[in-house]
């Protein structure tokens, strides 16, 4: 999926949205890999955010690096095939919220849009042994999904290296990714339990700096 190692993904959810294509560019330029959208629909969480027009605009504003879409919906397939032809690059969706997962994830794929699945702090990993191989990450939630600024929950590190273990042994690049809490303090945790491929909202854009908070949190990676 990507050359890097380790991707930082900062969510639009924390950046100024009056001025949102300015801020994508600026935290790209800043060293930022993939761009990240909390989707919400004040239904299967308490927050109603953004859709697929917005990605639409930052394609048509001349964004072209990966757009990781998280839909924190219910129910997702029509609004996934929304977000796809918006321009999303991969869109991953809670497993509870499709009657079907299977036919969800495929439904993604068919599309030529990466596909991945997401696991809250209190979710079951059951499903995943049954999907894994059809998947192109899995993205482990280390706060309550809803609302942006929430702290780290460290019990999500004991997901983080049961899927990094599940995904070693399909031996596919699949990329395994954590939101919620990600700062200069636990990014190296959350690396320690496997992750590559990290969200980061409030900790990039509620700063004046991007090319330094970004090299700063590359640097706690060890």
């Amino acid at each position: 999926m990507s050359e890097s190692k380790y991707i930082i993904a900062p969510s639009i959810l924390s950046a100024n949205f009056a001025t949102l294509g300015e801020e994508v560019v600026n935290v790209l330029n800043a060293g930022a890999d993939w761009i990240h959208f909390d989707v919400m629909d004040n239904h299967y969480v308490p927050n109603l955010t953004i859709g697929p027009m917005v990605c639409k605009s930052l394609r048509d504003f001349g964004v072209k690096e990966f757009i990781d879409v998280h839909l924190m919906i219910d129910p997702v397939d029509e609004l996934a095939q929304s977000f796809i032809k918006a321009g999303a690059d991969l869109i991953s969706f809670h497993p509870e919220a499709s009657k079907h997962v299977h036919r969800s994830i495929h439904a993604i794929k068919d599309q030529n849009c990466k596909a991945g699945l997401v696991f809250n702090p209190a979710s079951s990993l059951d499903i995943l042994e049954n999907v894994i191989e059809d998947l192109d990450l899995v993205l482990i939630m280390s706060v309550n999904p809803g609302f942006g600024g929430q702290s780290f929950i460290h019990s999500s590190l004991d997901k983080v290296e049961k899927v990094r273990k599940m995904i070693d042994e399909t031996g596919k690049d699949i990329r395994l990714e954590v939101d919620g809490g990600i700062n200069n303090d636990t990014i190296n945790l959350a690396a320690q339990a496997g992750a590559d491929t990290f969200v980061a909202g409030s900790a990039i854009f509620n700063t004046d700096n991007y090319e330094q908070t970004i090299s700063t949190l590359r640097a706690q990676i060890t």
